[in-house]
């Protein structure tokens, strides 16, 4: 049989093997597994559930002593026959369907031009994929990630960002909440300082207890806040901080480089995921680039550069931290379809992605420049931050209303607005009701009528 994939929690009392032995005891009950079924080797197991053969003995013991399985010496564990035991069927309650809505208006910060993109170029690196001369991709490839495709990202980073790398540190997954619970295994326990706001991906409720907001302000992440923490690692975004666009200065970067370089144990992730899209002055120069002692975790994406869609992410890895994820993250294999990583690593490699980037740049600035010029002419009264890069802005509203009743009146009229109260990890004041107006995905000859409908919504007067 398949490997058994069971959610075993390591930070709470009840032990591991007795969890182990929970759910493969349910799993015989409800059928799950059925009778006559070989369980996997305890060294297969463990290795997969990344626990010890000792754990996987403890629990195969109390199901053999119980009578749910039986041995076959040197052949194995199969699951015995328990029909005469009381099954009592679980109460379900039927969810409604999910149906995802469909905005007449969307400003969500997440989406893209689609019709800027390079599809004819796309679809010949994927025709030539598919292909029998690649029949290699068939089978499980690196698990870092695609070693062609790691080539690219390292040239493509210190040709953009100044960042000197190379392929054997560079780690590729299906977005940045996937990564994030990787980079956390190789800190186990370990507190993480995080912006408040702050990007909302990271899995809080899974990590609840070990993070620590610390406030953002005009120049980003308040490090004088940062060193009052027992935190050893930090997530930030500096280039264009989400979702305030807020850019973390010289002398803050200075100060959170020296911050890391205090501890052995303390560690910065940079998060990078909007870099190539900056519409005032020259780019920002990423932290990996400025950092002399090798404490900076660099992360990006290609979801605001490509497509959400496409669900390629990658970290950098310090050199120290090599071993540690060798070690820890053996068990890991690339979550990133190979087709997709050589369509890409083509596309790159052929000088595409920079032309793609180059004409996305001129396009998003347009609509950027669109908006704010719209919002300068008509509503005044609007406060806006947050507009020097990225995809979205910020604006404040004078308002009497809430937010929460300001994005409901907005959703009752077809329009799709997120508050900034969404990316709060701890309560902070804000006074006029604050929006994220995204812009990436609505084409520039609508985006008036769409701000037009949205203020007349609100009862924003028009000058």
């Amino acid at each position: 049989m398949d490997l058994l994939l069971f959610q075993l929690e390591k930070h709470i009392g009840k032990p591991l093997y007795e969890q182990l032995y929970t759910g493969i005891k349910e799993a015989i009950i409800t059928k799950k597994i059925t009778v006559g079924e070989k369980l996997p080797s305890k060294r297969q197991l463990a290795d997969f559930l990344n626990i010890s053969q000792t754990t996987i003995e403890l629990a195969y013991g109390q199901l053999l002593a119980e009578g749910y399985i039986a041995s076959k010496p040197r052949i194995g564990y199969f699951v015995e026959e328990i029909d005469e035991l009381p099954f009592i069927e679980k109460q379900t309650n039927t969810l409604p369907a999910y149906e995802k809505k469909n905005y007449a208006t969307d400003f969500s910060p997440g989406k893209i031009d689609e019709d800027s993109f390079p599809f004819t170029i796309w679809r010949k690196y994927a025709k030539e994929m598919l292909d029998t001369s690649f029949k290699e991709l068939l089978q499980i490839g690196d698990r870092q990630g695609e070693y062609e495709l790691r080539v690219q990202i390292a040239s493509y980073l210190y040709q953009s960002r100044g960042i000197n790398c190379t392929p054997e540190q560079i780690v590729i997954g299906s977005g940045t909440e996937h990564l994030m619970p990787m980079i956390l295994r190789l800190f186990d326990g370990a507190k993480m300082a995080i912006e408040n706001p702050g990007y909302s991906a990271i899995p809080r409720n899974q990590y609840e207890q070990s993070i620590v907001p610390v406030n953002v302000d005009a120049d980003g992440l308040q490090i004088d806040e940062l060193e009052k923490t027992d935190a050893n690692l930090v997530y930030i975004t500096p280039s264009h901080q989400f979702p305030t666009g807020a850019v973390l200065s010289a002398a803050r970067r200075t100060q959170l480089l020296k911050w890391a370089s205090q501890k052995v144990s303390r560690y910065i992730i940079e998060d990078d995921y909007d870099s190539e899209f900056r519409y005032i002055g020259k780019p920002i120069p990423a932290l990996h680039g400025l950092d002399q002692n090798d404490k900076v975790i660099y992360m990006s994406t290609f979801t605001k550069s490509l497509m959400p869609s496409l669900r390629v992410a990658y970290f950098v890895l310090p050199h120290a931290l090599l071993v540690r994820y060798n070690e820890i993250l053996s068990y890991y294999s690339a979550t990133v379809p190979r087709f997709d990583q050589h369509i890409l690593a083509h596309f790159m490699k052929d000088g595409h992605f920079a032309k793609h980037l180059n004409r996305m740049r001129k396009i998003y600035r347009k609509k950027h420049d669109k908006l704010i010029s719209i919002l300068d002419k008509h509503y005044p009264s609007i406060e806006v931050s947050g507009d020097i890069a990225g995809m979205h802005i910020l604006i404040q509203v004078p308002h009497e209303k809430s937010e929460f009743e300001l994005q409901q009146l907005a959703a009752q009229n077809d329009i799709y607005i997120l508050p900034i109260s969404n990316y709060l990890f701890a309560p902070i004041p804000l006074g006029q009701p604050t929006f994220l107006l995204g812009f990436g995905g609505i084409p520039l000859e609508q985006i008036e009528q769409h701000i037009h409908k949205l203020m007349k919504i609100w009862g924003v007067s028009k000058c």
